[in-house]
């Protein structure tokens, strides 16, 4: 099941369809917590082991685990991207700037970036690693991830075409809600309490379907069933707000969303950066629903959560 956000006529029927599976897939996994169990071949004899046994070798693991850690303190440090964990005389764990040489060369072409001073890196690790090192200056204070891919002429975005983009975002985010919906048994991509707000709008006759449709339509559709598009725009806010959840969007927040999208859709740089408006290099919940136009009535922090 294949969703569009690629504006109609632009681009042939293939490659919107190949570009928005490469999507679909990436946002299923950023929304995604699921765990794969392993196959248990059904009939095969399990190994006895006596419960005393099993106890006793936990034990040792766990021993095992803590005298490798006590050897090596970065094995439980976290360090953010572009840093790397090493430890001082005392054998305290610090996080460092990575060398950007140090990382591992690009597997292929799909692995390159762009960063926001319109030059490619390799790979992610290549770009966060060189801004870490621009740490504390004002050229590494405005340097982020731009998008996915090589640095290319990205089009002016019309107004005309800036009101478009809306309309298929809301509609596609109610369509990635379905399908996770859709899919979610027991892999938890939804909470309980999700799952019960995603299957009103499953069930609703009224739904639109996913598919091609003209922007008279959807223009339509949201007028119409305007209520089942206020918890998609809210879920997709309560993704993205996460490091920290304080109820505002930064740059780093949106690149999740923002940086697989610039390619295929052009106008994204410039709808984000008007969600802003104060311009103060946050989007809060009220502007990112105005955005989307949900009302100010129905803007409300519990449906993030």
């Amino acid at each position: 099941m294949m969703y569009s956000l690629v504006r109609s006529g632009n681009k042939n029927n293939l490659i919107r369809t190949l570009k928005m599976r490469v999507w679909i897939v990436f946002v299923l996994c950023l929304a995604g917590h699921a765990m794969a169990a392993p196959e248990i071949e059904v009939g095969a004899n399990p190994v006895q082991v006596e419960v005393g046994e099993f106890d006793e070798a936990i034990e040792i693991v766990e021993d095992a685990v803590e005298d490798v850690a006590a050897e090596n303190p970065c094995l439980n440090h976290h360090c953010k991207k572009g840093k790397v964990c090493e430890v001082d005389e005392s054998n305290t764990p610090m996080c460092v700037c990575q060398d950007p040489t140090t990382c591992p060369a690009a597997e292929g072409v799909f692995e390159h970036v762009c960063g926001t001073d319109n030059k490619t890196y390799d790979t992610s690790c290549h770009f966060f690693a060189t801004k870490c090192t621009l740490e504390g200056t004002k050229k590494g204070h405005k340097l982020h991830l731009d998008y996915i891919g090589a640095c290319k002429m990205i089009e002016p975005c019309m107004d005309s075409e800036l009101k478009e983009f809306p309309l298929r975002m809301r509609d596609w985010l109610k369509n990635v809600l379905v399908t996770l919906y859709e899919r979610d048994e027991d892999n938890n991509l939804l909470t309980e309490k999700q799952k019960l707000r995603v299957k009103k709008i499953y069930e609703n006759e009224k739904r639109l379907q996913a598919g091609e449709h003209s922007l008279d339509l959807l223009a339509h559709d949201f007028e119409k069933n305007y209520n089942m598009y206020i918890f998609p725009v809210h879920w997709q806010f309560g993704q993205l707000d996460q490091h920290p959840v304080d109820g505002y969007l930064t740059h780093t927040e949106l690149s999740p969303l923002r940086a697989p999208l610039i390619p295929m859709e052009h106008c994204t740089t410039r709808f984000f950066e008007e969600c802003d408006a104060d311009s103060d290099k946050y989007i809060a919940l009220e502007e990112w629903a105005a955005c989307f136009g949900i009302k100010e009535q129905d803007v409300d922090n519990d449906l993030i959560i």
